[in-house]
């Protein structure tokens, strides 16, 4: 007895790891179809043998510990650049994994409680379970909405297309539903039960349908050419310039000559988060002398730069995108509100600075959290648009990162370098193609050490300058689609889809009663 239920410890962790294999840069979509069937085949099973639920709460714990530390051990990388954090490797590959299972053990603790006899009924309150509590893992706390099983789809874009109207989070819901569908099959009451399997595949290729056609209609739309070029900047710029002291110098004239200004060109250049190690916003002026032979009054620099202000006779720092003229003056500025725990700000900091541990970032203190994310709306010689600033993970919040749709492109600068060359970059990369397609907007990002790229409204990456490359792309023409449903309603839409899960939980377990 013994031996069988350490046997079954091991193959949850196995299924929750196998899962991973579906997500970027892999994407082998089809071992969801596996994967999530058996565990919730495992769970139907075990219902039968325990009247004490809690056995269940350690089952989900193994499922979710197995698929996290599997697709989450990159975060440990950030720990190697700083020898007083080595020590904390093992904690962090370990303790990560452990924390975020805590939300799948509590589906299926949940689902073990609240589960009906019948068939369908228990498969859409599973998966209604499993949605919201997904949602709550990307809202509570500061929220970590990194790697829904939504993500396996990356590469099916035109799929994808249905969250310009849905949402991440209620297509990760339909993920659930669809991966567990198979389940269905196999513990069927009777023939009408196969029909939802099959309801749930029909929709599917509805949704492949549908993008398809908005893809083509896109391709469609009249070309609107600007006049001026937009300059995405990808960099390769070693993560040792925060410890080795390396002179910012170097990284400017590096940066100056990946960007190849041309003086009578308008140029709007977009480099990546805190490239230049050492400078504060208020600072770069005095390194105006390395961009006077090669920018002028056509140029506009869009960095990511820490800035700082005196508070209360105390500095507090920002994690800022700042757009600067070709005098270096500051036009608009924007201070991150979305801060990493411990990579950019230390909870409890009395505390844990006393033990000897700091930001990963800097070394001075944490960073101050910006009040709000406001549209920066660029009016200079002639240059009229507005831009949505994200900086780094900001943008893997669905549905939290507007209010105010009107803007004309979303930009997203990003130091991706923290995670080496594991699928932790290409991960995070992933996120914007979620997020140009539910906005309906070109998302311009610039990456140091990841992918940098242009992404229209439909997800598609336009162009892009690969991981650990050096280069620039640039955008000199786009194409305007209509607000989308999810951009005007956000994730009251998902509130909408979890009504109707309830509808059908009901539903079909009166129909099975009558």
């Amino acid at each position: 007895m013994k031996k069988k239920f350490y046997i079954e410890l091991i193959y949850l962790i196995l299924l929750g790891a196998f899962t991973s294999l579906s997500l970027p840069p892999i994407n082998y979509v089809v071992i969801n179809f596996i994967t999530f069937s058996l565990f919730y085949i495992f769970l139907i099973k075990k219902i039968e043998f325990y009247k004490n639920k809690k056995i269940f709460f350690l089952y989900g714990w193994l499922f979710g510990f197995g698929y996290f530390i599997s697709n989450l051990y990159w975060i440990s990388i950030s720990l190697t650049f700083d020898q007083n954090f080595k020590f904390l490797i093992p904690f962090t590959i370990i303790l990560i994994p452990s924390f975020l299972a805590l939300f799948y053990a509590l589906v299926a603790y949940l689902f073990a409680v609240l589960k009906s006899n019948k068939n369908l009924s228990s498969f859409f309150l599973f998966s209604l379970i499993f949605g919201i509590v997904e949602f709550l893992r990307g809202s509570i706390l500061t929220g970590f909405p990194w790697n829904l099983i939504a993500y396996s789809f990356s590469n099916q874009i035109e799929i994808l297309n249905i969250t310009s109207i849905i949402g991440t989070y209620s297509f990760n819901l339909f993920c659930i539903s669809l991966f567990t569908s198979p389940s269905i099959f196999i513990l069927r009451e009777n023939k009408k039960d196969i029909s939802v399997c099959i309801a749930f595949l029909i929709i599917t290729m509805s949704f492949y349908v549908l993008g398809s056609q908005n893809l083509e209609k896109f391709n469609k739309q009249e070309v609107s050419n600007l006049n001026y070029k937009v300059r995405i900047l990808g960099s390769n710029i070693s993560i040792d310039r925060f410890y080795n002291n390396i002179d910012p110098i170097t990284a400017i004239e590096e940066l100056i000559e990946i960007s190849a200004p041309k003086k009578n060109e308008k140029i709007i250049f977009i480099w990546p988060e805190g490239i230049i190690p050492g400078i504060s916003q208020d600072q770069l002026k005095e390194y105006k002398w390395l961009f006077e032979n090669k920018f002028n009054e056509n140029h506009l620099l869009a960095i990511g730069i820490n800035s700082k202000e005196d508070k209360n006779k105390t500095v507090e720092y920002f994690n800022s995108l700042s757009i600067f003229d070709y005098d270096f003056n500051v036009i608009n500025s924007y201070k991150k509100i979305n801060l990493v725990p411990f990579g950019e700000f230390l909870p409890f900091e009395k505390l844990l600075k006393s033990i000897g541990l700091k930001t990963i970032t800097n070394d001075y203190q944490s960073y101050s959290k910006g009040e709000e994310r406001n549209i920066i709306e660029l009016k200079y010689n002639n240059l009229s648009f507005k831009i949505l600033p994200l900086i780094c993970y900001e943008i893997i919040y669905s549905g939290k990162i507007f209010k105010n749709s009107n803007f004309d492109y979303i930009v997203n600068i990003s130091e991706d370098g923290w995670f080496g060359k594991s699928i932790g970059p290409e991960q995070h990369f992933t996120h914007s193609i979620f997020r140009a397609i539910e906005s309906g907007k070109y998302v311009l990002r610039s990456a140091n050490n990841g992918t940098t790229a242009i992404i229209n409204p439909l997800g598609v990456i336009e162009q892009k300058v690969g991981i650990n490359n050096s280069g620039y792309i640039d955008l000199t023409e786009s194409r305007k689609i209509d607000i989308t449903p999810f951009a005007k309603f956000g994730n009251k839409i998902f509130g909408l889809i979890i009504l109707l899960y309830i509808f059908l939980i009901f539903s079909f377990n009166k129909l099975r009663n009558e």
